[in-house]
């Protein structure tokens, strides 16, 4: 597969986002201007605690209604192209036939956590992380397949093609099973630095790189729109299918950070900050992740519990509906409240930690509470929480890479909080930019949509005409002062209590 040179008639391009809860079609023009704009939820199946499923023929009918929605808009002829972004880190196994031999495992999921340290160790946990880029976390699809291994030996048995959403979509789009380096690293199994799936650890899950889909660069054509799908979408069977990447890359590159001074950061369910970097590095203070501009990699951190927490802070402690108008209450109570919350630290650990501890076992903490302190301070911990561990985080790269970020640029639900957004930038003293068009990883698939169609040589180009600009907060010295002593107490949480045995 080829980069489509020639530009071709056609003057929109769509972004198909399937992430975790939705699928959203977004059709671009060639500024980045949004035409169209339609989404569909996927269920999510919870059928034990901390097992977490879906139906993948739901991405497929999502994706399909989404993109029917978009051709009712506007006229199919004009969509050049289309590219992916998927939730990362999920997968299904099909059969010889291409039928399900189960339910997707998803990302959430836990029940592989006790498969980890065993796996790694087999290969060898500091081996596994060169090839991979992934220190041992519960998070790759290779643990899950390791659990596979021991519990559903007869399933594994039968796998015909290991699907990751971008692979199981672009089959459904062109028929053939195929997937973007930026889709396939995140499962684990990919040899992120030549490019390729990795022998080493599918002999020791006793798997064929047959049973892989091919892997292409991100901005490739991996193909035309089939007539089979072209009637279930709306879209022309010109349309070409271009490779896009997981959404957390696909969000670095619609947020046009393509340089290591300006870093994302998505304020989503999880919280997670990319550092771009063009050399294959890795360390324990982040996870090594294929960008999507083709060339270089992103320096990933990931906080499992970022906008979780507020909703477990509404729904399972204040035993509120979540709506609209406690969010707002709630940011109103904490803007009265100064600097610290009152001597109340977080450690936002709900879901265990990954970098720089990668402890599956961590638990959340909530230090110096005292009977004055209400649920408006607890609330700013939280937010106040989340952002040392930015700082925490993103220092930790700079250290391990050598270089210095100077600007964040804020995505995902939680940038629309300006109160969040200018703690994040009196904490981190970064200034933090907010885009017009928060929906990053579906302008990121856009863009290799974009390349891939011709219409930009480069995803530099690309991302420089298609992402616009938005607001910027510059941190408050003061408060950075103020926020960096207390920030010297933050980090010394999770060590005392990992000494006490607390977890």
């Amino acid at each position: 597969m080829k980069h489509h040179d020639k530009k071709r008639h056609g003057d929109l391009v769509v972004g198909l986002d399937c992430s975790t809860t939705s699928t959203k079609a977004i059709a671009f023009d060639q500024k980045g201007r949004m035409a169209a704009y339609a989404s569909e939820a996927i269920p999510l199946h919870s059928p034990q605690p901390n097992y977490y499923e879906q139906n993948p023929e739901d991405w497929w009918r999502s994706t399909r209604n989404a993109l029917k929605k978009i051709t009712s808009e506007v006229e199919p002829e004009r969509i050049i192209a289309l590219a992916i972004s998927n939730q990362r880190e999920t997968f299904v196994p099909l059969s010889q036939d291409g039928k399900s031999l189960r339910p997707a495992i998803i990302w959430l999921d836990e029940r592989c956590k006790d498969e980890v340290e065993p796996f790694a160790r087999r290969i060898g946990k500091d081996k596994i992380h060169r090839i991979t880029g992934k220190p041992p976390d519960y998070a790759p699809v290779v643990y899950r397949l390791a659990w596979m291994k021991k519990n559903e030996p007869e399933l594994l048995g039968k796998i015909g093609m290991i699907c990751d959403v971008h692979t199981y979509l672009t089959w459904k789009l062109t028929g053939a099973f195929m997937t973007s380096w930026a889709s396939a690293d995140p499962l684990g199994l990919f040899d992120s630095k030549n490019k390729k799936w990795s022998r080493i650890i599918l002999d020791a899950l006793r798997l064929e790189t047959k049973q892989l889909p091919e892997t292409f660069a991100p901005g490739t054509v991996l193909g035309r729109v089939s007539e089979l799908a072209s009637k279930a979408t709306g879209l022309s069977t010109d349309a070409l299918v271009i490779a896009g990447g997981g959404d957390g890359q696909a969000a670095g590159l619609g947020s046009n950070a393509l340089n290591p001074h300006r870093a994302y950061l998505n304020l989503g369910t999880a919280v997670v900050a990319g550092v771009y970097g063009k050399k294959y590095v890795t360390d324990k203070a982040f996870r090594t992740m294929c960008s999507c501009s083709n060339i270089g990699y992103y320096y990933e951190c990931s906080l499992r519990a970022g906008t979780f927490t507020i909703d477990w802070l509404i729904g399972r402690v204040l035993n509120i509906a979540p709506s609209p108008s406690i969010y707002r209450r709630l940011e109103k109570e904490a803007e009265q409240i100064p600097v610290g919350s009152n001597g109340l630290l977080h450690l936002p650990y709900l879901c265990g930690a990954m970098n720089p501890y990668w402890d599956t076992n961590a638990r959340g903490a909530f230090i110096g509470l005292s009977s004055s302190h209400t649920r408006g301070h607890i609330y700013r911990s939280i937010l106040e929480g989340i952002a040392f561990e930015q700082l925490l985080a993103v220092s930790e790269v700079e250290q391990a890479v050598g270089i210095k970020v100077t600007e964040l640029v804020a995505i995902g639900g939680g940038a629309a909080s300006q109160l969040w957004c200018s703690i994040l930038a009196d904490v981190t003293g970064k200034n933090i930019f907010v885009p017009e068009n928060t929906e990053a990883s579906g302008l990121g698939a856009a863009i290799t949509a974009a390349v891939g169609a011709g219409w930009y040589r480069t995803f530099k180009e690309a991302a420089k005409e298609m992402t616009g600009t938005g607001k910027e907060i510059k941190p408050d010295e003061q408060n950075h002062e103020k926020y960096l002593r207390l920030f010297a107490n933050y980090i010394k949480i999770y060590p005392a209590l990992n000494k006490i045995g607390t977890y």
